[in-house]
């Protein structure tokens, strides 16, 4: 049996975004998502990765790095999956 695939997936560049503006606007754009559901986020390293990726899984939700460079962070979110 295939699994079902992620209803939606949104991509939000928070690249240059300070904290806490960051962790509030993907909190925003999880709103409009369903449970299951994917987000990418793009932030930079440091303080913003750190917070936002802490931020979101204490809400419930499942973060994994995809990319990460000398500056940024590429996230995937899945709503609600913990």
């Amino acid at each position: 049996m295939i699994p079902s695939a992620p209803a939606s997936r949104a991509v939000l560049d928070l690249r240059g975004t300070p904290c806490p503006v960051n962790f509030v606007r993907c909190r925003l754009a999880i709103e409009d998502l369903s449970p299951k559901d994917c987000l990418e986020v793009l932030l930079d390293i440091g303080e913003p990765e750190e917070i936002v990726m802490a931020g979101l899984k204490n809400e419930g939700h499942c973060v994994e790095v995809l990319h990460k460079q000398s500056t940024w962070v590429r996230l995937l979110v899945i709503c609600g999956a913990r």
